[in-house]
């Protein structure tokens, strides 16, 4: 039986995959993995035990990826369980930007108890909640991710004209995406080009207010924003000068934030972007189905922290590293593994940045002593076997 740490309520889904061999709970014992949503780990003492922490969902700002890297730990997410939904909102945001939608009806409540006279009142004072189309005009997406190509194919399938900003594609997110869709090289410029900008990129030192006075300079009288993605890609400051001087038509925002709440042509959502069942539910599913296959086969698929490493299971003893990215340590490992005159039927490595993951399938099992070189070399991290 392995345990599995359970730091938030999860979707009941991930007991089709865990099914009688894991038992996951909030207080579980050496738990060799950690499945968390929202939970702030970045000041958690982690278990000596802990293998992995699978999040379900995309972000992981609430883990701490360097330190997880540095005691070999595992850190995978959820890349497009949850991307239906968060499109979605988008597209919603999209129509909430264009029309002036929710304060008309927060003016039409104002007319309870008029009786009879609502429905000319109603004539009367609709011309104050003029909201234009979306047909036609310019969308430009920035990030073209799981989420981001979604909406970009979305926009498409509505009559708009796609603007995409995305310098690290990836091969499936091309060919994901609609052949309609504008690649744009240069971001100023499609700042200049589109009626409407939505944000699809992760956080991180580079997209830290990408949207700020100076980008908000380049974009069109009366553009509309939408951030689905992360608070800080946008600079409040910022935008709220851009919203008061009419430069920005309409803020849409998943994030809310005390300046932001209760100020004119800003609609600001409470982080509902994940927020259906069936997104949990998908997000959960393959957050217990990734813990699974490295727990048991030691294949590492969607991770953050070290590149993705999976390949079929041959011989009779597995052995996974994760080991410092440093010269020689492939020739290194093989050398210990072949001085006691065992066969690797198969290797497998992949390095990310300061860190690597190698697996290695061998013909026959090894001994402790063996794996207590291999764990004792310099720069190796973790050493299992999995028979």
């Amino acid at each position: 039986m392995r345990n599995v740490l359970q730091l938030n309520e999860i979707s009941p889904v991930v007991s089709k995959i865990f099914g009688d061999k894991y038992a996951m709970s909030k207080n579980a014992e050496k738990p060799e993995a950690a499945i968390v949503r929202s939970f702030n780990m970045l000041e958690y003492d982690m278990p000596e035990t802990l293998l992995c922490v699978a999040r379900a969902g995309a972000g992981v700002n609430n883990i701490p990826i360097d330190a997880c890297s540095k005691k070999g730990i595992v850190v995978f997410n959820t890349p497009g369980a949850n991307a239906n939904a968060v499109k979605e909102l988008v597209l919603c945001a999209l129509l909430l930007s264009s029309r002036k939608i929710i304060p008309a009806i927060d003016w039409a409540r104002t007319l309870k108890g008029k009786n009879e006279e609502v429905p000319k009142l109603v004539e009367k004072g609709k011309g104050e909640f003029v909201g234009g189309e979306i047909l036609g005009k310019k969308l430009g997406v920035v990030g073209l991710g799981a989420i981001g190509a979604l909406v970009a194919n979305a926009a498409i399938e509505l009559g708009m004209t796609v603007y995409g900003y995305d310098p690290y594609i990836s091969i499936d997110g091309a060919w994901n995406l609609s052949n309609f869709v504008r690649r744009e090289t240069d971001l100023a410029n499609l700042f200049r080009e589109c009626d409407y900008i939505s944000l699809h990129v992760p956080y991180n030192a580079n997209t830290k207010n990408l949207i700020d006075s100076e980008a908000l300079a380049k974009m069109k009288q009366d553009v509309c924003i939408i951030n689905c993605s992360r608070a800080e890609l946008v600079n409040n400051k910022d935008i709220l000068a851009a919203l008061e001087a009419g430069k920005v038509a309409r803020y849409v925002t998943d994030f809310p934030t005390d300046d932001l709440l209760n100020v004119e042509n800003v609609v600001a959502i409470p982080h509902l972007g994940a927020s259906t069942p069936e997104a949990e539910d998908n997000c959960a599913y393959m957050a217990a189905k990734q813990t699974v296959d490295f727990l048991e086969n030691g294949n590492v698929i969607n991770s953050v922290n070290f590149g993705n490493v999976s390949m079929a299971r041959v011989g009779k003893c597995r052995i996974t590293v994760i080991h410092e990215n440093i010269k020689a340590m492939l020739t290194n490992l093989t050398d210990i593994i072949s001085a006691v005159k065992v066969n690797i039927g198969n290797m497998i490595s992949q390095s990310r940045g300061d860190f690597a993951y190698t697996i290695l399938d061998l013909d026959d099992d090894i001994s402790e002593v063996e794996l207590k070189k291999l764990r004792a070399y310099p720069g190796v991290i973790k050493v299992r076997a999995i028979r």
